[in-house]
């Protein structure tokens, strides 16, 4: 479900910005990919924002995030900061987890792909993106 917070905050400014947050939901969409979760990131253009952190936000989208997915394409993408291991997220909290907080929001919201690809780890399809845009749509021959 994408909240209220979440569709204002894609469609505002960046709205032709690739976030990881978006990266961290994304599969491949051809029919025999069922097991095709996390594409691989390679890009070719990549950039990060700074913006105030919403403690809030983050801690709302820790259960949802697969965290593995989101460490492998910040290592990726060659970004450094992230723990190899996420506590439980239960126990995370502002007060206690300030830095990981700032950290995950910079690699959710601050981080966008411009431009490279999405490669579907089972079937190998590429899908582009191109502008901030992933382009998850199928030729007709893959229909």
């Amino acid at each position: 479900y994408m909240g209220p917070f979440l569709i204002g905050l894609l469609r505002n400014t960046y709205r032709n910005k690739m976030r990881l947050l978006t990266h961290n939901q994304l599969i491949c969409v051809k029919k025999e990919c069922q097991d095709s979760f996390p594409l691989q990131l390679v890009a070719t253009k990549v950039e990060q924002d700074e913006t105030d952190v919403n403690f809030d936000f983050v801690l709302h989208l820790l259960p949802s995030l697969d965290y593995k997915a989101l460490y492998q394409a910040s290592k990726e993408l060659g970004l450094e900061g992230l723990p190899a291991e996420l506590p439980n997220v239960d126990t995370i909290n502002k007060e206690n987890h300030e830095d990981l907080l700032r950290t995950l929001h910079k690699m959710l919201i601050d981080t966008h792909v411009l431009d490279g690809k999405l490669v579907c780890s089972h079937c190998k399809r590429n899908y582009a993106i191109q502008q901030g845009i992933p382009n998850m749509r199928l030729n007709e021959d893959e229909l």
